[in-house]
């Protein structure tokens, strides 16, 4: 008989990764639920009481309470990332007003990069300008990084989070490791 292999059975992408230089370290970060969800503006209120957090309305922005974090994506599209035990798609799942949430999961990979070179290491293949003054902490984008859509959000002043698809994610943790060799010399 065939065994039925599940998601939860799966290695994680990059799983045991990381690489220090000496002005950045790469990790990847532990698996966590992730939504992705498109809303209407009469929706987002609902949905911000059922996941305990405001839905960001602003570009770039993000809003984090305890092990959950609201990405702002778009006018009407949101990450939602949770790390702890909670799946946010149970919340959206609770709300009757017209949205759109699916888990995305098992698709995402992301990458943490830390230390004081992180802002010019993430530079080499993001075109957007990662000063404190433009992105700050908390802000996030979805963007690209070398040929691959990431979304990007700066945790604290020299530490950023890197969402990209697990399928590409042997190619981002690699660039990441050549543009930290680079700003290392």
């Amino acid at each position: 008989m065939a065994k039925v292999a599940h998601t939860a059975d799966r290695e994680p992408a990059l799983a045991g990764r990381e690489f220090s230089a000496p002005k950045v370290k790469l990790a990847v970060l532990p698996p966590a639920h992730r939504v992705a969800l498109r809303a209407r503006p009469d929706a987002v209120a609902a949905l911000s009481k059922a996941l305990g957090l405001p839905l960001p309305r602003a570009p770039k922005t993000s809003e984090t309470k305890g092990s959950r974090v609201a990405l702002w994506l778009g006018p009407d599209e949101w990450l939602v990332i949770d790390e702890g035990a909670k799946d946010p798609l149970e919340a959206c799942a609770r709300v009757k007003g017209l949205h759109s949430a699916a888990t995305v999961s098992h698709r995402n990979v992301a990458i943490s990069v830390t230390g004081p070179g992180a802002a010019a290491v993430v530079n080499a293949g993001c075109p957007q300008d990662l000063s404190l003054q433009a992105f700050p902490v908390g802000a996030c984008s979805r963007t690209i990084l070398g040929k691959v859509e990431i979304v990007l959000l700066r945790t604290a002043q020299d530490a950023f989070r890197i969402e990209c698809w697990r399928s590409f994610s042997d190619y981002v943790f690699t660039f990441l490791c050549e543009a930290a060799r680079d700003e290392a010399s």
